[in-house]
């Protein structure tokens, strides 16, 4: 009875810690920006976003191709790159960073929990650090996040031509929907 005991332990232990140790992933990611001023609403969208979660620590790292944003107009798509965000000098935005506190969600279990996720931003060049709060949930053992937080431009050395300085906000909302899967190592 003892070895059963133990054996049934043993195996909860196991398997505990190999839910635990698991990474996610996705490369179609849906990142949305937009930039709400008197003038004009800028609003882009980009399928793929490619980011990594460690279930057990928290860490996550995000890379965001900025030439795949698209537009609803192709003139704004092609100032957008050419001359603000400068996507052939600086192709990608990337975050680095963890959930704080990723020892009180349970990946194993359903329900939706609310995060705070802290790290480091780079985008035209610039890296600076944000805090944000976000949710992840988890239904039948499919994990997503989500998150909306606002960056300014300014703080990115994002220059905004004063002939259209109106036309764009200073301030501009970035929303994260992110559905991972379990990453598999090729073998």
């Amino acid at each position: 009875m003892k070895k059963i005991i133990f054996l049934v332990f043993v195996s909860v232990l196991f398997l505990t810690q190999s839910i635990q140790a698991q990474k996610y992933f996705t490369r179609t990611g849906n990142i949305v920006f937009s930039s709400e001023a008197p003038m004009e609403k800028i609003e882009a969208s980009n399928q793929k976003a490619t980011s990594v979660l460690d279930a057990k620590s928290g860490k996550m790292e995000f890379a965001v191709l900025i030439k795949a944003f698209q537009f609803e107009k192709a003139l704004m798509q092609e100032h957008f790159n050419e001359n603000y965000m400068e996507s052939d000098k600086f192709p990608k935005a990337l975050f680095k960073g963890a959930i704080v506190d990723m020892s009180k969600i349970d990946l194993s279990t359903d329900g939706t929990y609310a995060v705070k996720v802290k790290g480091d931003l780079t985008i035209h060049g610039e890296t600076k650090e944000v805090e944000t709060d976000g949710n992840i949930e988890v239904k039948d053992g499919k994990i997503s996040a989500t998150s909306t937080f606002e960056i300014e431009v300014a703080d990115f050395k994002i220059e905004i031509p004063k002939v259209v300085r109106d036309n764009i906000a200073k301030i501009v909302s970035i929303t994260i929907n992110i559905d991972y899967e379990l990453f598999k190592k090729k073998s």
